[in-house]
């Protein structure tokens, strides 16, 4: 509609809000009046109509078959359009048309805000199937006679209290009609049924809906006096009411054709089992997330007690004993990490920036003196928990093993962590994750398809079988003949960050190189099915 009101009219903002005030209350016009409605705004030139929104009913047939919204039409082919425009009234003249052998009447409702008359509404009323209305019909009808005055008045919509239509209750949901007491003129079938469920034993009609609606609904205390007036219809209110394990959502719109109150219109509709599985998906994610953080807990109950084993081997002069329940509690660690992450989100999806930058900081706290630094480049963004949790140890081993083997002692570098994706529409998703440094490089012996001990038998498990992606290492400078294209596009991410490649300084360092995909297909059995390609590796000192 937008787009409609600036190529072909002058209205201002203010304008078009309340155009699209009334669009998002006009449901409830076109099912009072069986009617089809299409709003039709007159052209900058003055000499044409464009047809900017249309809705069909709910509680009756469409007299349009195509859509009607962009249609263009000169000024004076639809007589009823220009005497609403220019005389600022609802006009009803005229024998009904006759559209592909159905009879529609054609009324025209102006739309009027701050005085002046912005477009007109024209109501198309199917009569092909016209019959001798029910008291519910003549009801919705002088209830919509009464809201056309209204917004050919400028007093509807509503300033300020605009509806999603998906959530608000509609007609069809429960109806009732109060006079200007607040007083039940006329209560629907299905609106009765909601106020019996509520535990009222008699019937609606006759009686003052807000007191008795008001005792209906458990409150503590005296009387909550803005629910008597919600369910009165003094003002344009919403609001929902409990009592009798029942949840009755409520709303009043106030009727004023003339100026004068005369009555309201209440709409309801029973919500009872929506807020029922809200509050079970409220305790599930609750579940969730006290698992994630009672996980994060014993995860760090098994460091500590890893951590305690590791001082005590540590005071008998077994160093490499020690290192390696050291390398353990890094590992569950980062796992904690995550989960502690889980925890504190409504949904298995972390942002896993924070993860990563948390891992850097554990493993940079290996540098003695903090000689040797590391930063991110890049963003990883949202990534779902089973892609998180292995990531974040892949990365924990990788920026382990650079600080440990690229750098001797009293050697100062930088490493450097650089991520980028890639969304496509035909392709799937990837991530693209370096991690490269400026220390001494690989050896020349070091073939990391097959060279290695227990963190690259870790790193090639988890790429390969939990992430499904593919783990090369390469010396900075050096081509893989197999990765050359994620080294390419890796390499290309982190230099364009403004950041230059750690191992330029000096002409060495290693470059670690994963590419994931962010789609993991399954295959029928339900496990990941690993990308092709080379071997994966992770630089690892040579093992005698």
């Amino acid at each position: 509609m937008n787009d409609l009101v600036r190529q072909h009219t002058d209205l201002e903002e203010g304008d078009l809000e309340w155009l699209h005030l009334l669009v998002s209350e006009w449901q409830l016009l076109s099912d009072l009046s069986f009617a089809d409605l299409v709003l039709w705004l007159p052209t900058r030139d003055g000499t044409r109509y464009v047809s900017v929104a249309q809705m069909r009913p709910n509680t009756g047939p469409t007299s349009y078959q195509d859509d009607m919204v962009g249609h263009l039409v000169p000024r004076g082919r639809r007589p009823l359009l220009d005497v609403a425009l220019d005389e600022g009234r609802i006009v009803r003249e005229g024998d009904p048309e006759w559209r592909e052998e159905v009879p529609v009447r054609v009324e025209s409702i102006p739309v009027r805000r701050e005085g002046r008359v912005l477009g007109v509404i024209a109501r198309n009323t199917n009569l092909l199937t016209v019959r001798t209305p029910s008291r519910l019909e003549l009801t919705y009808l002088q209830s919509a006679a009464d809201l056309a005055q209204m917004i050919a008045g400028g007093a509807f919509p509503f300033p300020g209290q605009q509806v999603g239509m998906d959530r608000a209750p509609r007609v069809g949901d429960g109806f009732i009609r109060l006079d200007a007491d607040g007083v039940v003129q006329y209560a629907s079938p299905n609106a009765l049924s909601a106020y019996h469920r509520l535990g009222l034993a008699t019937d609606l009609v006759g009686i003052p809906l807000g007191p008795t609606t008001a005792e209906l609904a458990p409150t503590r205390g005296p009387v909550d006096e803005s629910l008597v007036k919600l369910a009165s219809g003094w003002a344009p209110r919403e609001a929902e009411i409990e009592g009798n394990d029942c949840v009755i959502q409520l709303r009043a719109i106030p009727l004023k054709p003339k100026g004068e109150r005369i009555g309201s219109l209440i709409l309801l509709r029973d919500v009872t089992e929506l807020r029922r599985r809200e509050r079970e998906l409220m305790t599930k994610d609750a579940t969730i997330r006290e698992i994630h953080h009672r996980v994060k807990n014993n995860l760090q109950t098994v460091a500590a007690l890893l951590r305690l084993q590791s001082r005590r081997i540590g005071a008998t002069g077994d160093s490499r004993a020690r290192a390696a329940l050291d390398e353990a509690v890094r590992r569950v660690g980062s796992i904690a990490i995550v989960h502690e992450t889980l925890s504190q989100n409504l949904d298995e999806r972390v942002e896993f920036d924070e993860i990563a930058d948390r891992v850097i900081g554990m493993v940079a706290e290996l540098s003695p003196d903090g000689r040797v630094s590391a930063r991110r480049v890049g963003r990883f963004g949202i990534l779902e928990a089973e892609t998180a949790t292995p990531l974040s140890m892949v990365l924990t081993e990788i920026l382990q093993n650079a600080l440990e083997h690229g750098f001797g002692p009293g050697e100062r570098g930088t490493i450097e962590v650089g991520a980028t994706r890639t969304e496509g529409r035909r392709e799937a998703s990837r991530l693209l994750v370096t991690v490269q440094d400026n220390g001494r490089g690989l050896p020349e012996s070091f073939d990391p398809r097959s060279d290695g001990n227990l963190g690259l038998q870790i790193v090639r498990a988890l790429v390969e079988g939990e992430l499904g992606g593919r783990f090369d290492m390469v010396r900075l400078g050096e081509g893989t003949p197999d990765g050359a294209g994620a080294a390419e596009a890796a390499g290309a991410a982190v230099e364009g960050s403004g950041h230059g490649a750690p191992g330029a300084e000096r002409g060495g360092g290693t470059r670690v190189i994963l590419d994931l995909p962010l789609d993991k297909h399954k295959n029928p059995a339900g496990r990941n099915t690993p990308a092709a390609g080379r071997g994966t590796g992770k630089r690892e000192s040579p093992v005698p």
